[in-house]
């Protein structure tokens, strides 16, 4: 094989890869939206997580895209791992599409296919035309990248090197690894086997040694996943864990099936005597499909035994994304519901002091690590402050007094305060960021009045919610003049910035952080106000 072909084989490699991803991109900028919301909507049930995770890997053609999608919504809290698991199953099912229609050997049209893709592209504007035509273009390269790769390979026939390694594949435990390995580096399983029935197509492999590297590509391509699960919350990590661990399981049972029923390969041939690449997809179809038939049963067993081999880590400051308090089969006890909720909105003021805390640390520290937890919490904060309102609009649902539906609404207001101070705090976390990638600094009289008035605001925070967990109506008089004493240094350091500005003392950009700063923490002591006379009679 000399370097012409080298060079051949890696163009057609690369036009395949670029196809495949066209394809799916431009399938997803046609459904993506609608997709993420049936995905949403329609993964309560098991059994139709299943049906939905196939329809929609079907559509944009990549199982990797349909499971990065997942491990987000799971990352975010919209969707339980038991509904996640059903989704992945049916990605799988969904991804053996594209193998389906490789095996049609469309490369005579290919190149026409191409043409039209091309011309849709570059010279119709309308939005919807072009993305059909990425499409088009798309599956026209991923075809002409396959003629491609089976031109290089027409030499490989008399390679008795090439013909060797091709061999050890019936080796099983070298054909998983071997498909499981290459289908790691180049993240996509449909790519992997698409190139497996180019090899077949020209007579390099036989169904008999290409059933093992199929199965380690259905392991390959859960890299993409565990990569998107880096850095991101536990149960998204265990997300990317049942995906790996549904394959690998899937894997092992068929090796055994395989070792058993040796005949099941000449079963598949007689399918298709004809066309090796068909009776590849042929065995990536059947592979997925009742691997999904026999673990679906066992979906809860699976989640259970990753989450127990990947364990929630509990570290300082971690907070839950979940209600505490809060349960809907005491909403007809109002009394109850409502004492319930005062203890789980003393929980969220917690978190969002600890969090404000930590925001005003990133700032005056000027680190990294700390804005990025800021971030973090503030999505728990979110997730808080809209579960509690729902509960609260459930106790209004029910029969309850006039005044518990007067708390109520005090409450409602609680809410509101507390979720803006989270707000604020993301706001003193961006500020940090803007001075760190603008490499600029506080003049030190400017931070040492930032000190100052933040401390005074976290010291009047701390106390509205004292007020608010006790209901200690007799320190309102404490609290009024602590609010009284931050506004006389928010007026005061004021004045000082405007004197340093005059005098070219400070940078226009950090003057302009000094003031955002001021008007946070301004209106974090105003909210922190209303907490704690929302207790008023």
């Amino acid at each position: 094989m000399d370097v012409f072909m080298v060079f051949l084989l890696l163009g057609g490699l690369g036009m395949f890869l670029y196809g495949m991803k066209m394809m799916s991109d431009g399938l997803e900028n046609i459904a993506g939206d609608r997709m993420r919301h049936v995905l949403e909507v329609l993964t309560k049930n098991r059994l139709a997580a299943v049906g939905v995770g196939a329809g929609v890997t079907a559509v944009i053609q990549s199982s990797s895209a349909t499971t990065v999608m997942i491990v987000g919504f799971v990352n975010a809290g919209l969707m339980t791992l038991l509904q996640a698991t059903g989704v992945i199953m049916g990605a799988n099912i969904g991804t053996t599409i594209t193998a389906q229609l490789i095996a049609f050997n469309l490369s005579d049209i290919a190149p026409f296919v191409l043409f039209i893709g091309m011309v849709m592209v570059i010279f119709v504007k309308k939005r919807k035309i072009l993305r059909v035509g990425e499409i088009i273009l798309g599956f026209g390269l991923l075809f002409v990248g396959l003629t491609l790769m089976s031109d290089a390979m027409v030499p490989l026939r008399e390679n008795k090197a090439f013909i060797s390694f091709l061999t050890s594949f019936k080796n099983p435990f070298v054909g998983v690894l071997v498909g499981a390995v290459f289908t790691a580096v180049i993240q996509s399983s449909s790519a992997s086997v698409g190139i497996l029935q180019s090899l077949a197509a020209i007579g390099l492999i036989g169904l008999d040694s290409a059933v093992y590297v199929v199965l380690g590509q259905n392991i390959g391509t859960c890299v993409t996943a565990i990569l998107a699960a880096i850095g991101t919350s536990t149960n998204s990590k265990r997300t990317a864990g049942i995906h790996l661990t549904f394959n690998i399981i899937g894997t092992l049972i068929f090796m055994l099936i395989l070792a058993v029923f040796p005949r099941l390969i000449s079963l598949l041939e007689s399918w298709s005597p004809d066309n090796v690449s068909r009776q590849i997809a042929n065995f990536h179809t059947l592979f997925n499909v009742s691997i999904t038939i026999v673990l679906f049963p066992f979906a809860n067993l699976i989640v259970k035994m990753v989450s127990f081999i990947i364990p929630e880590k509990a570290k300082q400051g971690d907070v839950e994304q979940k209600l505490l308090y809060l349960d809907e089969r005491i909403v007809q006890t109002p009394a109850i519901a409502l004492a319930q909720t005062m203890k789980e909105l003393t929980r969220m003021g917690t978190i969002t002091g600890d969090n404000l805390t930590r925001a005003l640390s990133a700032f005056f520290n000027q680190d990294e690590q700390q804005i990025r937890k800021v971030t973090e919490v503030e999505k728990t904060i979110d997730f808080l402050s809209k579960s509690i309102t729902d509960y609260l609009i459930t106790i209004r649902g029910a029969e309850i007094p006039d005044e518990h539906l007067k708390q109520l609404g005090k409450l409602h207001h609680v809410i509101i305060d507390m979720e803006r101070i989270g707000d604020r705090a993301e706001n003193i976390a961006e500020y940090t960021e803007a001075l760190i990638d603008a490499r600029e600094k506080m003049t030190p009289q400017g931070l040492s009045e930032l000190r100052d008035v933040s401390d005074k605001t976290l010291l009047l925070f701390d106390k509205s919610l004292d007020i608010f967990k006790n209901r200690d109506v007799t320190l309102f008089d404490e609290i009024r003049k602590m609010k009284k004493e931050v506004d006389s240094k928010l007026t005061e350091y004021t004045d000082n910035h405007i004197g340093r500005l005059q005098e070219e003392m400070c940078s226009p950009h950090t003057g302009v952080v000094f003031t955002n700063m001021l008007a946070s923490l301004e209106r974090i002591a105003s909210h922190s106000l209303t907490i704690a006379f929302s207790i008023e009679p």
